[in-house]
């Protein structure tokens, strides 16, 4: 297969690529950015937030690869609370899934979109079945941009005949996550705060979430390319997760159990446009594309305490 990954420098991205080139595939990334983590992926520098009009070959004045399978598209700006700071940028959000889908619409190509369990809003009812997501309820002008992505694409099968998977992703973690310089991810700060002895700042102290190891994620995408790409399933909105829920309490705890210290925690009120609470209904993913994710967080957080101190000791 012949796959064109947006977002291909972030941490999905990057384990996606490489897991796909391990099987003998071929991956064409896109992303505003080079990847930091590895040279091994064929990477095109394009800042897909910028508006365009000419899609023949690629997307503005740049040719992708022609004789392409599939699309996957992780390429946005993912930190909530820097959305609500900036909410510019989820505008951008959507420009990049337009843009991304008129290259599709104009190539006859399949998508694959990561949309998110923001979509489903602060959820006190616990109702986290696919088809259940209320948009009245949305929190954030993040979780607005993956709304909007999402119907974007509902509406391109529509017209236009696109064949889809939409995968709602919940709090993804594991390797090349760590460049908390670039982009903050809660697990990676904790261990390295927890790991100089730092004072963590937890914000909600009984938030529930749905942590997914990105080998878990990234095994559920590629049961899904492979879908798309032999025609037998198509225009489905799949939540991807590991389907059970944990507080950062916990969370934190276990990575200082990996430490061998005790956290230092203080607790604030959750951030604005924050969810909750969120565990993942992953019955369609399991009946669907035949997934079952193996890495519980405990063992998550074992991998990835590891692999972080390794990195950063290099």
């Amino acid at each position: 297969m012949r796959i064109l990954i947006t977002g291909s420098s972030g941490q999905i991205g990057t384990n996606l690529s490489l897991y796909l080139q391990k099987r003998g595939h071929e991956v064409f990334g896109v992303d505003i950015r080079p990847n930091t983590w590895t040279g091994e992926i064929e990477t095109l520098l394009q800042d897909l937030s910028t508006p365009h009009h000419h899609f023949e070959g690629g997307i503005g004045y740049v040719n992708y690869p022609p004789g392409l399978d599939l699309v996957v598209h992780l390429a946005a700006h993912a930190k909530v609370h820097e959305l609500v700071e900036q909410p510019d940028r989820a505008l951008e959000n959507i420009t990049m899934t337009y843009n991304v889908l008129e290259y599709c619409r104009q190539n006859n190509l399949p998508i694959i979109f990561s949309s998110s369990r923001e979509v489903y809003g602060d959820i006190h009812r616990y109702i986290t079945e696919e088809s259940y997501a209320d948009f009245s309820f949305t929190e954030s002008p993040y979780s607005a941009s993956k709304i909007s992505g999402e119907a974007l694409i509902y509406s391109y099968a529509q017209c236009y005949g696109l064949r889809y998977l939409v995968f709602r992703f919940s709090n993804v973690y594991g390797r090349y996550d760590n460049d908390i310089e670039r982009m903050e991810r809660v697990i990676p700060l904790f261990i390295r705060m927890i790991s100089q002895d730092q004072q963590i700042t937890i914000y909600g102290e009984d938030k529930v979430l749905d942590f997914t190891y990105v080998d878990d994620c990234v095994a559920g995408v590629f049961r899904g390319i492979e879908l798309l790409v032999n025609g037998r399933e198509a225009n489905h909105t799949i939540n991807l997760a590991y389907g059970q829920g944990n507080t950062l309490v916990n969370m934190a705890k276990y990575i200082g159990e990996e430490l061998g210290v005790t956290p230092n925690m203080r607790m604030e009120p959750s951030q604005v446009g924050e969810v909750t609470h969120y565990v993942a209904n992953i019955g369609k993913a399991r009946a669907l594309l035949d997934y079952t994710p193996k890495v519980p967080l405990r063992e998550g957080i074992r991998r990835s305490v590891a692999w972080s101190t390794e990195w950063w000791a290099k």
